[in-house]
C-alpha cells in the first residue's frame, strides 16, 4: 500500500485512538473517528493543540437517528 485513504474508524482504547488520529492526518480524504471519549481520557483538547501545529482536524458531533 503506497497511501492511506480516509475512512470511518472506531477507537478502542487510548493508544489506538491517538494512532487513528495520526493516521487520519496523513491519509488522503476524510477520516471520522468514532468513540473518541477514549482520546479525551489522555489528551485534553487534542484537536486544538494539533490545529495550532497546522493539522486539518476538527471535532464533530455524530448524528445518530433514533428509529
Amino acid at each position: 500500500m503506497e497511501r492511506l485513504h480516509g475512512a470511518p474508524v472506531m477507537a478502542t482504547d487510548l493508544r489506538a485512538s491517538a494512532c487513528l488520529v495520526l493516521a487520519g492526518l496523513v491519509a488522503e480524504g476524510e477520516t471520522l473517528i468514532d468513540r473518541i471519549y477514549h482520546l479525551d481520557r489522555g489528551y485534553e483538547v487534542i484537536e486544538e493543540k494539533l490545529s495550532v501545529l497546522g493539522a486539518d482536524i476538527q471535532r464533530v458531533r455524530a448524528s445518530r437517528s433514533v428509529a
